[in-house]
């Protein structure tokens, strides 16, 4: 998995100037079409409010996602995309999904299901853990 981790890495920069943890914050926002409170992206990427903080800087200066102010808690913003964001992260995901079909075709069915399901049981243990 750290093959395929680095060759995403690798495209997602040379192909769309970016990095894995902006994709994968622009993932969750599109996700969650209203946005997310930031330490809601915190929780959902498993990283600081500090982490988060340096992700959305770059991504609100190119246009992408704004924040905007949480009406029920004064000191706390939503970051949501902003049109282009939503557009750009559309082409991402799709480009992203042929990539990931191209790094895997190699394995069987029940390959890609072993791999989704120990996946799954790092982040669930991990979410066990930090709680």
């Amino acid at each position: 998995t750290q093959l395929i981790e680095r060759e995403v890495r690798a495209r997602l920069r040379e192909r769309f100037d970016t990095t894995l943890p902006r994709f994968d914050l622009m993932s969750q926002l599109w996700r969650y079409p209203a946005g997310l409170k930031m330490n809601e992206l915190s929780r959902h990427l498993m990283v600081t409010g500090g982490n988060v903080t340096g992700i959305v800087d770059p991504l609100e200066k190119q246009g992408l996602v704004e924040r905007r102010p949480e009406p029920a808690d004064r000191r706390a913003y939503r970051v949501c995309f902003t049109r282009a964001g939503r557009k750009a992260f559309a082409e991402m995901a799709r480009t992203h999904e042929e990539w990931i079909v191209e790094l895997l075709a190699g394995m069987s069915r029940r390959e890609h299901a072993d791999i989704y399901r120990l996946l799954a049981k790092v982040k669930q243990v991990t979410m066990e853990a930090r709680s």
